[in-house]
């Protein structure tokens, strides 16, 4: 089972994180935290990378229900979705496949949220 699902768009970066950032919103999921990576390899290592960000999504009522059904889980909050440019023009959004990642957890109510949270991802990514 890969641990993620992707779609390579031809747009701009910035252009990719704004449609992003909408069609998460149309599936309920604000951006929490947001992951200059290039930028921080830039400053921490003097290393140069191509553009990549981290957007850190969270479903409110999703993470409540997750929180509720298994207090530990807020370890693996919120869903990771990276925006990484892989040549100009051309950028790959991935998104972090809940059921994949929760497999480990033993608890069936987890896992009907994370089926629910993996299709509204899923339903994103194939929206770009």
């Amino acid at each position: 089972m890969s641990y993620y699902f992707s779609k390579v768009l031809e747009m701009t970066f910035d252009e990719a994180i704004a449609k992003v950032t909408e069609e998460l919103k149309k599936e309920g999921f604000g951006v929490l935290t947001e992951i200059d990576v290039k930028e921080t390899l830039k400053k921490k290592l003097g290393v140069d990378f191509q553009k990549y960000r981290i957007l850190g999504a969270c479903n409110p009522p999703f993470a409540y229900q997750a929180l509720q059904a298994e207090n530990k889980i807020g370890t693996m909050l919120p869903c990771n979705v990276i925006v990484q440019e892989t040549s100009e023009g051309q950028v790959e959004v991935s998104a972090i496949d809940p059921v994949a990642s929760m497999q480990a957890i033993e608890n069936p109510a987890l896992k009907k949220i994370a089926t629910e949270v993996r299709n509204k991802l899923k339903k994103v990514i194939d929206s770009l």
